[in-house]
């Protein structure tokens, strides 16, 4: 059968014709929405990315601003004499460099009845907020001294193939048989805390840190009212022992490097003597001088800081 006439449409579209039309602005603003969501999630993952990568390559440091920045705890109760040697010691290595210096009293943080050796841990993150754009920060006790000021932090120790040349790796963390060793193949320029052990274990005496946003967690971490009241038998060296071997965080941006490179020993209490000073090393760390009842800290150090002014005045070093 023909018509004449084609069929008549239907007045009533079928229904997804409808919902098509209706629900396309509603599509749009679902897509607008992810696509907001996901710049958002990109932005806050640059944010993160550029705050724990370090001290960032584009960062815009103020002239003048101190490359490194040396810290020593000074006990405002030893003897003037000695203490003004120590500060000229830091002083004199500083102006060679171009560093700062940052000289804290022992009692002036609260170690909530932790011992006074603590201090060392928030002095170091106090001086990462006097010094904001720093890049190192050198901690060294009050009884060590720097005998070589002709080296430098940054070309010494935390050159990136210095570092790799040094470092020790898959070095039991505490001798001599930690099942915890320093990681292989880390790459110098990610490492950003420096420093050595003796027979017994990790020394705090001597270290750098790179500043960052990895170096305030690692102190904050180190610094945790838990391990301060923990009343471990060697304060906070067990506690950085405790932490380094326990957070992989932590192990993955630490080198240990030879203890004659950052901390030589006047003498060794363990009898040792691969870490025991000679003419030229950086620094002298009398070690332990301030613990034995027989030992004088002023008195065995004097020979050194006389030989240290010899060495300062010597013309042309």
């Amino acid at each position: 059968m023909h018509f004449a006439f084609p069929p008549r449409k239907s007045s009533h579209p079928p229904p997804y014709a409808v919902r098509s039309s209706r629900s396309s602005p509603l599509l749009r603003r679902q897509r607008l929405r992810n696509w907001g969501l996901l710049a958002t999630l990109a932005v806050f993952t640059i944010f993160l990315l550029s705050r724990y990568s370090g001290t960032g390559g584009s960062e815009k440091i103020p002239s003048g601003t101190p490359p490194c920045v040396i810290v020593t705890i000074i006990d405002q109760e030893a003897p003037s004499a000695f203490i003004r040697a120590i500060k000229d010691n830091r002083n004199d290595y500083a102006a060679r460099h171009g560093y700062g210096t940052f000289f804290p009293n022992v009692t002036d943080y609260n170690l909530d009845d932790a011992p006074f050796t603590w201090s060392k841990v928030p002095a170091m993150r106090h001086a990462m907020t006097l010094f904001p754009y720093s890049t190192y920060f050198f901690y060294l006790t009050s009884f060590a001294l720097i005998m070589n000021p002709s080296i430098s932090i940054e070309a010494h120790i935390m050159d990136r193939e210095r570092l790799e040349t040094t470092m020790l790796v898959e070095k039991p963390v505490v001798p001599p048989d930690s099942i915890i060793k320093t990681f292989p193949n880390i790459r110098g320029d990610k490492i950003d805390f420096v420093l050595t052990q003796d027979r017994e274990g990790l020394s705090q005496d001597s270290f750098v840190i790179r500043r960052g946003e990895w170096a305030k967690y690692f102190l904050d971490a180190w610094f945790d009212p838990l391990y301060r009241s923990y009343n471990f038998q060697k304060a906070e060296r067990h506690a950085l022992e405790h932490i380094v071997q326990w957070h992989g965080t932590i192990l993955a941006k630490l080198a240990l490097v030879p203890q004659r490179i950052l901390n030589s020993y006047l003498r060794d209490p363990s009898g040792g003597t691969e870490g025991v000073y000679a003419e030229g090393d950086f620094v002298v760390n009398f070690f332990g001088c301030d613990l034995a009842g027989d030992r004088n800290c002023e008195e065995e150090m004097t020979p050194m800081i006389t030989r240290w002014r010899e060495i300062r005045d010597r013309r042309g070093y």
